[in-house]
């Protein structure tokens, strides 16, 4: 409990500390309305991909989905191209936006389903499962638009998703939270959640236990994979089109996102209010580089270093090293026995 508790206090100091970094430096810019509304637009696409993450992560067994981008920006391009076949946009607009949410958030699911399927009826290591329909997914993304951007327009009910507010709050980011807290809720209340922790905190008892591993890993991917669908849908509604390459170093973020939110990377432990507000540090942090000149190449250099960092400071016990004398345990004292006695 002390170290849930701990990560949630750290992520919550660290966003407070951003807000006020960012303040001091822009004079003030950076804590304005459209700035705020700025970075909430961008965060929901990055977050969704995190959070299916982190479930991937904590199944367990070096469970891990790399493959949420690709597959994202193959909802996306084939979803366009399936519906643009028999629907226009200028007939029905919002027709064609509920048929192409329908389709990207199907092909996701489907796409998650394979993962799954996978890696737990054939025992594919799932790091290399994913890496595998990475590159599937993204090839045929490239076959089906020709390796071109494809354009899905801008109708009615898919720019609100993309650019519109409600209460001053961009759509697509209630969406996002909206999507975390069923997940958070789904985690915590429903016994999906209690198995996919136990098996990722020992999969040897699970079995044993008669948990239904095979159900448990297709649901995750499978839920992983809708919101990579759903991060297509945003990322079309924000983009007016969509490419097979989009967001390149998406991946690298959603892990560092996942790492500095405590999930453990063995497996059993990761909580949706930790991812979020993980994300929101991200994006407060790419704003400030932003703010300061630095270039996209820069960015991704910082953000492979903080991986790092956090990966080693989940690893090793830091305080520990810097304090030996705090860490090391007070020996026992040996309790001497009686000696034996002859009959």
């Amino acid at each position: 409990m002390q170290k849930t508790g701990g990560q949630l206090v750290m992520l919550v100091a660290i966003n407070g500390l951003l807000l006020v970094l960012g303040a001091i430096i822009s004079g003030g810019t950076f804590l304005s309305l459209f700035n705020l509304q700025s970075m909430a637009s961008q965060l929901p696409e990055i977050g969704l991909l995190a959070i299916g993450v982190m479930l991937a992560m904590c199944a367990g067994n070096g469970g891990i989905d790399l493959s949420g981008i690709a597959l994202a920006n193959l909802s996306g391009v084939l979803s366009a191209v399936i519906v643009s076949s028999f629907l226009s946009v200028s007939e029905s607009e919002t027709v064609f936006s509920l048929a192409f949410i329908f389709a990207a958030v199907s092909i996701g699911c489907a796409g998650g389903v394979i993962n799954g399927l996978l890696i737990s009826k054939l025992n594919i290591t799932p790091i290399l499962c994913t890496l595998g329909t990475q590159m599937a997914f993204m090839g045929l993304a490239v076959v089906v638009s020709g390796g071109k951007a494809v354009m899905v327009g801008s109708p009615a009910l898919l720019s609100s998703i993309g650019n519109d507010m409600f209460l001053a709050v961009p759509i697509s980011f209630l969406i996002f939270i909206i999507a975390a807290g069923l997940i958070a809720a789904a985690l915590k209340f429903t016994p999906y959640g209690l198995w996919l922790m136990l098996m990722g905190t020992n999969p040897k008892a699970a079995v044993y236990a008669g948990f239904p591993r095979t159900g448990v890993l297709v649901a995750t991917y499978a839920i992983s994979g809708t919101l990579s669908g759903l991060a297509g849908v945003i990322i079309a509604a924000r983009n007016v089109n969509v490419k097979f390459d989009y967001g390149s170093s998406y991946l690298l973020i959603a892990i560092l996102i996942v790492v500095m939110a405590g999930v453990k990377p063995e497996g059993g432990y990761g909580r949706v209010v930790c991812v979020v507000l993980s994300a929101v540090a991200l994006q407060l942090m790419s704003s400030l580089l932003n703010f300061g000149g630095l270039s996209n190449f820069v960015r991704d250099f910082a953000w492979g270093l903080l991986l790092l960092a956090f990966l080693a400071v989940g690893r090793y016990d830091l305080t520990g090293f810097l304090f030996p004398a705090r860490g090391q345990p007070i020996p026992s004292v040996p309790i001497p026995h009686a000696p034996k006695q002859d009959n």
